[in-house]
């Protein structure tokens, strides 16, 4: 396909499958992805994977599927440079016959490689991130097209496919902005056009220093078992060296689509803001139903004791405490106490809470309470305990937060009536038991003594 006149945009994402997909790289499948939605364009998968020690099959798989994750869909492809070796070889001995490329000396096991010879005249090109880009020509050496075991060189191979396939835009990161004039060579060379180049800048850590594992996740598998909604993540990327003006920051994907353009990408680095991103993921959170965060969930409870629990049951729990989350990581370790009979108690909800006189004899008389009631409803729960509070003539938080910290052994937690009816009566009784158990035991003498004579 030579489309490169076309009207209609055409841009891919050509990622080496040597490593997992990072969020560069995601970020750059992102934007050339809008790029084409936003302009009625068509969006190209071509996976280069012609360096035959370091590609992986399985990392080409992984790739794909990541994409399809973050909700990239694409119009062509994939396909794999590893199969298009035959046209590759055809153009550089089109080069080499019309004399306008060269074999190298021939090494130990007779072999040569087919060079391109370099004029080294300056070369220009106008990036449409960064404006005009001059690369001095005494900066170039002659390029390679056909390595001597046969296999295409990047920039040759990268050419071949973008002119093939009919590229109009070429958009990927600015480490490739020394590649880009040894490609206009070969494009000369070949006597074809070149697509629009647009580099996007680096994405740094928060100390300003390039993105590595260092600085955390990094790669898209890995934001993905973070518990990270694909539709956050997108959001969030999308904002990393562009900006659609104003204040926006949630957008969903057809205002995406419908604000991005290239000429508000940024010529600055962006900086990934870790805190920024878990605060927009809990805002994804907070809008989606139960049923679809437990399907992004349940990948993540795999090989876990959660594994079994039905997942009506799952489901009723994330809705009672999801608008809590920031990610569907932070999933099991707030709801242990749903699953552990037994409980351990924070020590500062302990201190803050269990520490006042007669809470032995109030959580006793909560105790007494519960186990009356016939029916054990939320409805009969809130009804029974209020009833209680009403009694005994204290505010409603003097007995739910002991009550809370009995039950579940936190500070902090979802409402303590949804939380006591997803318990059940049974468990419910026994942590109270626990519970009154453990102040006997722990109390100071004459906290007891005052709660007996009360």
């Amino acid at each position: 396909m030579n489309d490169t006149q076309s009207k209609i945009p055409r841009v891919r994402f050509a990622p080496s499958p040597t490593g997992s997909l990072h969020v560069g790289g995601a970020r750059t499948a992102l934007f050339c992805w809008l790029f084409a939605r936003n302009r009625g364009g068509k969006f190209i998968l071509r996976i280069e994977d012609t360096d035959r020690k370091r590609s992986k099959e399985e990392l080409s798989s992984e790739i794909i599927n990541e994409l399809r994750w973050l909700g990239l869909d694409w119009d062509e492809g994939p396909f794999f440079q590893s199969s298009r070796f035959e046209t590759y070889r055809r153009y550089a001995l089109q080069l080499l016959e019309a004399g306008i490329a060269y074999r190298s000396e021939p090494g130990e096991d007779g072999s040569t490689a087919v060079i391109l010879p370099v004029d080294h005249n300056d070369i220009t090109f106008k990036d449409l991130v960064y404006g005009p880009i001059t690369v001095s020509g005494s900066e170039l050496k002659d390029i390679v097209l056909l390595k001597s075991d046969g296999s295409p060189a990047y920039n040759f191979a990268c050419v071949v496919d973008d002119h093939e396939m009919g590229m109009t835009h070429v958009i990927r990161g600015e480490d490739h902005i020394p590649n880009t004039p040894k490609q206009i060579i070969l494009y000369r060379a070949l006597g074809w056009k070149s697509p629009a180049f647009a580099h996007l800048p680096l994405i740094l850590g928060e100390d300003k220093a390039p993105l590595s594992k260092r600085h955390g996740a990094t790669s898209l598998q890995a934001f993905r078992k973070e518990g990270f909604l694909p539709e956050a993540l997108r959001n969030y990327l999308a904002l990393l060296g562009w900006s659609p003006g104003g204040d926006r920051e949630i957008m969903d994907t057809a205002e995406l689509i419908k604000r991005f353009s290239l000429k508000k990408v940024s010529r600055r680095a962006a900086v990934l803001d870790y805190r920024k991103l878990l605060w927009m993921n809990g805002q994804y959170i907070k809008k989606t139903s139960a049923g679809e965060l437990v399907d992004g969930l349940q990948p993540l409870l795999a090989g876990t004791e959660w594994e079994t629990v039905p997942r009506e049951r799952i489901e009723t729990i994330v809705a009672l405490l999801g608008h809590r989350l920031k990610s569907l990581k932070e999933f099991t370790a707030q709801t242990d106490y749903f699953f552990d009979r037994d409980i351990s108690y924070e020590p500062a909800a302990v201190e803050k809470h269990w520490s006042e006189n007669g809470i032995i004899e109030l959580l006793a008389e909560t105790r007494k309470e519960i186990a009356l009631l016939d029916s054990f409803t939320e409805e009969d729960l809130e009804r029974s305990l209020r009833g209680l509070i009403a009694r005994l003539g204290i505010k409603a938080g003097v007995l739910i937060h002991p009550l809370r910290v009995a039950v579940t052994g936190r500070m902090d937690s979802p409402g303590i009536f949804g939380i006591l009816l997803l318990l059940g009566k049974e468990l419910v009784l026994y942590r109270l038991d626990k519970a009154l158990e453990y102040l006997n035991l722990n109390s100071p003498p004459e906290v007891k003594e005052l709660s007996a004579s009360r």
